[in-house]
């Protein structure tokens, strides 16, 4: 018996075809995986389903709910539909939750809204669920806000608001694409073990062959609108019937060819660094205790190389990240770029760069492109060149007409190679990429990667990759530092560290990430 039944499903935007003739089926207590590029309709499916589309949306089709009619459903209904029949957990949990209110208030909202019971009730059913979430009262009260919880509790805030009802189906969009390894091991094991005891539906929208393989029944493809194929998960990896999977599967192991980087003397040096944060009082005239977040960290980066650093949210990869660009302050050690102290001498931080997760968050969007990418000639004091723009924007295969647009007019991918381009217009020699490819899509990912090793080349370029995805690390870095609770636990060699890692947290880590089948 099928719970949702989604048949010949066409949508359009203002006479734009976005899907055509969708077609897909998920029983009770199944999980689908939805998988697809950016921009192939993967989240407009869902949210055709959920019927929150854009204003100017013609949907036509069949989209049935344990019988119900989804499509011929007013709005009254529709509302009553979400939360108690249906529930969607989002990308990033930060901006689907209110900064505002508690997480046992925002989880009682959902009972609050749907059923007639009193807020001491709502309350109660919500520390429930917050507790079927693996976030029980004695360590998360109902009082604590959103800021106060890492990024793993907070989506579990989000999926207990989704469950709170027992929802029949729960859309799960690209639940874990932020979050590390450990952390998104822990959240698909909850979202499975969620499935199984309330007998739900799962619809698991993801770009991240590795992660659906391991956890579906079944697969979905989608690409520009429509499904190429579906199948059993356990057997559409050997099938590979369209062109298109085969196309995403290969991408997904996709290694660049670093045969021609030529590795050199140390660059960059960091020698017994820590750093330590202030934390508050526990009595008006009593001293600050304090945080190590970096704790006697030591390594060396050469010219040419591509060190990954890689750890759990919270190990401390940020702080020791801003440390190296001479932003936070140490209390203890040393860094050198090419022999030069970092925080005392202005040209050591004029020879690196940076390249963050979301393009489009690290650019202004009311500037065009040209003045995007000079952005860090106003830090030098002079203005860029066109031909100096000009170049940039080839390099990173963009052209030089593209200076012209705004930022809104790229896709994820072209962002981020405008964000390279805005890094190497000034000739750096380290950049530091951090989680610069975790948002992207398989194929996306493999052309950045191709890119940056091409760039390494061709302009002598060292790289910093700072990364919660293995996979990726594995296949661009040519040795690995592993960091724990502020401390490098583990540092070797690529191969060597994945074939035989020796802390007990890097097997950790190997262990919990998701892998595709053989």
């Amino acid at each position: 018996m099928s719970l949702l039944t989604i048949r010949d499903l066409n949508l359009a935007i203002h006479d734009t075809p976005i899907l055509k003739n969708v077609s897909l089926d998920i029983a009770p207590g199944e999980i689908l995986g939805v998988i697809g590029e950016s921009g192939s309709g993967k989240s407009l499916t869902a949210f055709s389903v959920m019927q929150l589309l854009p204003k100017g949306a013609t949907c036509t089709g069949r989209i049935t709910l344990a019988g119900r009619d989804v499509l011929s459903a007013t709005e009254p209904e529709l509302c009553q539909m979400r939360g108690s029949d249906l529930g969607m957990v989002f990308q990033e949990p930060m901006t689907a939750l209110n900064p505002v209110q508690s997480i046992g208030a925002q989880v009682a909202e959902t009972i609050l809204i749907h059923e007639r019971v009193s807020k001491a009730e709502a309350m109660k059913r919500a520390a429930e669920t917050l507790a079927r979430c693996e976030l029980p009262q004695d360590k998360f009260p109902l009082s604590r806000y959103p800021h106060e919880l890492s990024g793993g509790q907070r989506q579990r805030v989000v999926i207990a608001m989704a469950i709170a009802l027992r929802p029949k189906l729960l859309i799960a969009d690209e639940p874990t694409t932020a979050l590390d390894v450990t952390t998104q091991a822990e959240i698909l094991r909850l979202l499975k073990r969620l499935t199984e005891e309330d007998g739900m539906g799962l619809m698991l929208i993801t770009h991240d062959l590795a992660v659906v393989t391991g956890l579906a029944h079944r697969i979905a493809i989608m690409q520009k609108g429509e499904v190429v194929e579906t199948g059993d998960a356990a057997t559409l990896h050997r099938e590979m019937r369209h062109p298109y999977t085969r196309a995403l599967f290969e991408a997904s192991g996709h290694q660049p060819d670093r045969s021609d980087t030529q590795i050199e003397q140390p660059l960059l040096k960091v020698e017994n660094v820590s750093r330590d944060y202030l934390l508050p009082r526990k009595n008006l005239f009593g001293a600050h205790p304090t945080f190590r977040a970096v704790d006697d960290v030591s390594f060396e980066i050469r010219r040419g190389e591509c060190v990954g650093l890689v750890g759990e949210s919270g190990c401390g990869k940020s702080t020791l990240t801003r440390a190296i660009l001479g932003l936070d302050p140490i209390q203890s050690g040393r860094i050198t770029l090419d022999g030069s102290d970092v925080f005392t001498d202005p040209d050591a931080r004029r020879k690196m760069q940076v390249v963050f997760q979301d393009p489009f968050g690290s650019f202004n969007p009311r500037h065009r492109v040209a003045r995007l990418v000079a952005e860090p000639f106003h830090r030098l004091d002079r203005p860029a060149r066109e031909d100096e723009i000009d170049d940039a924007l080839t390099s990173v295969g963009l052209h030089p007409e593209d200076k012209h647009k705004y930022i809104h007019e790229f896709s994820g991918g072209q962002r981020q190679r405008i964000a390279i381009a805005r890094a190497l217009i000034i000739r750096p020699e380290l950049i530091v990429l951090d989680e610069a490819v975790s948002a992207l899509d398989v194929s996306i990912r493999a052309q950045i990667l191709d890119l940056l090793v091409e760039l390494s080349v061709s302009h002598g370029l060292t790289y910093l990759f700072i990364t919660h995805d293995l996979s990726v690390v594995r296949a661009i870095a040519d040795r690995i530092l592993v960091m724990q609770a502020g401390k490098i636990v583990e540092a070797g060699e690529t191969g060597a560290l994945f074939t035989a890692p020796e802390a007990a947290y890097t097997h950790r880590l190997l262990e919990a990430a998701p892998k595709l089948p053989e």
